[in-house]
């Protein structure tokens, strides 16, 4: 069950309220520091983070199957002026590794049928893992424009005919063969390219945290005291990831 804040509360009040709780309970030795500029209150990687993934081959998707997830994160986040595309985002990196992980075997949801249809709120219902759902809709694709498009493969296309093609996917208008539902598979890799373009780039997307200094995020600092009260302005200083700053790093 969800529990909501009383509608009186607002979510800035509510923000505040706790900042101060927060900021109370750790008034006495860490307020006392004079951190960015003198010692850390804790010991840097002295916990697990997140082991940090770098691009170089790919770990799960074939070269052909890399060429189709690249050709169409970047139609899904198209370069423009704002940040660079999908692909130079790193989304299609991205979900190659995650598809390596417990998220590509389904290690931690319920496989064991019955697989019956469900509701729309209910997300995928079927007995294939997130691994072979990519693994069979990206061949259904190939196939598909085997046999409709001269032979062409997604990444030959031009954009415009990427674009038609992935709004029929999107609008159910694709019949796919093998069994795969084309507006399931799209609506699963576009989930995936979002994920990798806003994730920490710890995770393999979102290179050089290009979507958060678009939008002004400040990613995993440790410390906001200085600016908690600063309403309305923005953010001064560049995002961290949850890998740390260099004046983080243990000497």
């Amino acid at each position: 069950m969800t529990q909501h804040c009383p509608p009186r509360l607002t979510r800035r009040s509510f923000l505040s309220t706790m900042s101060a709780a927060l900021l109370a309970g750790t008034a006495g030795p860490a307020l006392a520091r004079d951190y960015p500029g003198g010692t850390l209150p804790w010991n840097a990687y002295s916990s697990e983070p997140p082991t940090q993934i770098v691009p170089g081959g790919w770990k799960f998707f074939t070269p052909a199957e890399a060429a189709t997830v690249e050709a169409i994160v970047d139609r899904l986040i198209p370069e423009d002026d704002l940040s660079v595309g999908g692909k130079d985002a790193g989304c299609a990196v991205y979900i190659d590794r995650q598809l390596t992980t417990f998220y590509g075997s389904s290690d931690r949801l319920y496989m064991q049928g019955p697989f019956k249809p469900g509701l729309p709120t209910q997300g995928y219902q079927g007995e294939w893992t997130n691994a072979e759902r990519y693994r069979r809709g990206l061949g259904a694709i190939a196939k598909y424009l085997n046999a409709n498009k001269s032979g062409a493969t997604f990444a030959s296309l031009s954009d415009e005919d990427k674009d038609a093609f992935l709004k029929d996917m999107e609008a159910g208008k694709v019949e796919l063969p093998d069994d795969v539902d084309a507006k399931a598979f799209f609506a699963l890799i576009l989930g995936n390219t979002m994920e990798g373009f806003f994730a920490d780039p710890v995770y393999g997307g979102n290179k050089d945290m290009a979507s958060w200094k678009m939008l002004g995020f400040p990613g995993a600092r440790y410390d906001y005291r200085e600016y908690v009260s600063k309403h309305n302005q923005p953010f001064p200083l560049p995002p961290v990831s949850i890998a740390g700053a260099m004046n983080w790093k243990a000497k």
